[in-house]
């Protein structure tokens, strides 16, 4: 499965949001040494009614835990946005 859908499916199932956008950065930080495995940078934009009430902290720690799996050899790097 393409990283961009395996990351949005897996934070679909994990959040239900109520709007998901995950973006591919990964051209931005063309010779990063972070990156030169093949590992990618992305920006992901959600907003769910399960992150109503939590801190910034708890709601970066749960989507962590869902792409964990992913963390390093697929993903190197994620910018969080959540939406309100």
């Amino acid at each position: 499965m393409e990283r961009l859908q395996l990351i949005h499916t897996l934070l679909q199932q994990a959040f239900s949001p109520t709007r998901l956008d995950v973006l591919d950065d990964s051209a931005e930080h063309i010779g990063h040494a972070g990156s030169a495995g093949g590992a990618g940078h992305y920006t992901i934009k959600m907003a769910a009614d399960c992150f109503k009430g939590k801190s910034r902290i708890d709601v970066h720690r749960a989507i962590y835990g869902v792409l964990g799996e992913l963390i390093p050899d697929q993903i190197h790097a994620l910018r969080i946005v959540i939406l309100i």
